[in-house]
Order: C-alpha cells, then sequence, then structure tokens
C-alpha cells in the first residue's frame, strides 16, 4: 500500500514528479463532495489534519515548530518583547514564540479561515493574553505605528507589493528592531504555460504568478534603512523537511489508514507539494531568508 509515493518521498531529490494517481488507487475510492466548489473553504478540516501531521500542530509549512524557532532564536525575544508575526498560518507559529520565550505575539494572516483557525488554536492553549491573530489584506498592508520590537514574515508578502509591504513592516516597528523574513522568489518571471508552474499556481491558490527577486528585496531594505545582515538560500533546508514530514506521513498511514475525506485531501497536498519541489529543484523558485537590522 502507498508503495509508489513512499519510494517517491524516500529519494535523495525529488527530480521527477510522483505519482500522485497511484497514491489516490491506493488509498482507495473517494467520495465526491456533495458541496458546490464555490463554497469550499481552502482549508477544511482535512486539510488542517493533513497539515498538522506533516509538519505539526497549527503549522503549514516544512519545519513546523523547529524551523520557526530556529527563525526566532536571533531576535534574542524575552517576555518584555513583542513580535509582529506576519504569515500566523494556524496558529502554531505564534503559540511556540510565546510558549518558548514569553514575547507578546500580535499575529496577522491574510487568509480568514486560517485566521478563525489561529484563534481558536491560540484559545484552546490558554495563550490569548499574550497572542492574537487577525486578518490584514496584502494590497493595503498596515499595522500599528511604532509598536513592536522585532517582525517576523513567514511567506506573508504573498500577494502584497514589496515596497509597500515592508515600509508598513518598518513603520511599525520600533527603533533598532529586527526583522526576520522568509520568503519565496524565482530569479526569472514564471510562465503560465508552463504547466508544472500552471499547477502550482492553481493547487496554491496564487492569482498572481509574479515573485519577487531576491536583490530587489535586499535593495528595498537598505532603502528602508535597514542593515541587511544575512541573505541565505534555505530551498535545500525546505525540500529536506518537506521530505521528512511526508515519509512521517506515509509511514503513518500504513497503520492508521485514512478515512475518505482525508484521502481526498492527502492526495490534493500531496499534489501540491510535488508541484512546489519540482520547482525549487529545478530552480525555478527558492526559499530565502533575510535577517536585517533597523
Amino acid at each position: 500500500m502507498l508503495s509508489a509515493l513512499r519510494q517517491w518521498f524516500h529519494r535523495d531529490s525529488p527530480a521527477e514528479p510522483a505519482p500522485v494517481d497511484l497514491l489516490a488507487a491506493a488509498i482507495g475510492p473517494i467520495e465526491p463532495d456533495p458541496a458546490p466548489a464555490a463554497a469550499k473553504s481552502p482549508w477544511p478540516v482535512e486539510r488542517m489534519w493533513v497539515n498538522d501531521a506533516l509538519w505539526g500542530d497549527g503549522y503549514v509549512f516544512p519545519g513546523g515548530e523547529i524551523e520557526t524557532l530556529r527563525l526566532a532564536k536571533p531576535l534574542g525575544l524575552s517576555a518584555a518583547s513583542s513580535v509582529l508575526l506576519i504569515g500566523a498560518g494556524a496558529g502554531g507559529p505564534a503559540c511556540s514564540i510565546t510558549t518558548h520565550f514569553g514575547a507578546w505575539v500580535s499575529g496577522y494572516e491574510a487568509d480568514p479561515d486560517l485566521a478563525v483557525i489561529a484563534t481558536e488554536r491560540v484559545l484552546r492553549a490558554n495563550l490569548a493574553r499574550r497572542v492574537q491573530v487577525e486578518t490584514w489584506e496584502p494590497a493595503e498592508p498596515d499595522f500599528p505605528r511604532n509598536y513592536f520590537h522585532h517582525a517576523m514574515v513567514l511567506e506573508g508578502m504573498r500577494g502584497a507589493q514589496p515596497e509597500s509591504f515592508l515600509a508598513a513592516v518598518t513603520s511599525a516597528m520600533k527603533p533598532n528592531g529586527q526583522l526576520v523574513m522568509l520568503d519565496l522568489v524565482a530569479g526569472a518571471p514564471l510562465s503560465a504555460d508552463d504547466p508544472f508552474v500552471a499547477a502550482w499556481a492553481r493547487l496554491e491558490r496564487r492569482v498572481s504568478l509574479v515573485l519577487p527577486n531576491e536583490r530587489a528585496i535586499t535593495r528595498v531594505m537598505g532603502r528602508l534603512g535597514y542593515d541587511v545582515r544575512i541573505v541565505e538560500d534555505l530551498s535545500q533546508r525546505h525540500v529536506h523537511q518537506a521530505m521528512i514530514g511526508w515519509r512521517r506521513m506515509v509511514q503513518g498511514l500504513e497503520a492508521n489508514k485514512p478515512t475518505h475525506r482525508q484521502a481526498a485531501q492527502i492526495v490534493a497536498e500531496a499534489e501540491l507539494w510535488l508541484m512546489r519541489l519540482r520547482l525549487i529543484s529545478d530552480g525555478r523558485l527558492r526559499l530565502i531568508r533575510w535577517h536585517a537590522m533597523g
């Protein structure tokens, strides 16, 4: 069972697309969803179940808590620190930062469904005194002015113009604050005529294929007065963490067969990640970390 997907995720590099159709066949027939497509939430319960199993509770990206704390550690956070967190996801990052460092976290999430899930998670964790999550509009970024000691951006720039976004983040930070940002970049324009690019954009619900350029982002930070200390390519680390998560998921499915709805979501999520990893492995997408001092 699931031998095709297991074999692919145990490769050292996702150079070839995995047979997702064989995964679906191995899991078994999947019930059609009676709800019309337009009414579906992009984050149903089954999808959160898959992501929790892949990356950890409340996380929607590889590495989960380990990667979040690794990114946050250089900020030197404490119970006296306030953090602007953009890309709050399903609440995992904010909860982990507060639990491990004691910091006050204001999370912003562009997806309203994820923001609701994140708020519920914060309440269940009894962290509502120090953590809050709300929605924001990428087309018009606006955060409290001169309010936060530091800022973290976890793939949170999607849908925003880099210049206006980074200007809004800068305005929200107190003097001498630090910015840690993790985001996808493209060295060359992506084409909708490329079937892999088109599939990736559809699966990640990306309206635009325009991704920022690494050097352009660094230049914008410089113009805003930042001292950019680190620009690090984390693409291979991202791929490695994704592979670990999927290997763990596949191994777990051997003992605990998913429901039909869970199985359908596993297939969809696998297809999404196969497309992303393919584009990263081909060098068309890269995941970059910036660490800048204000």
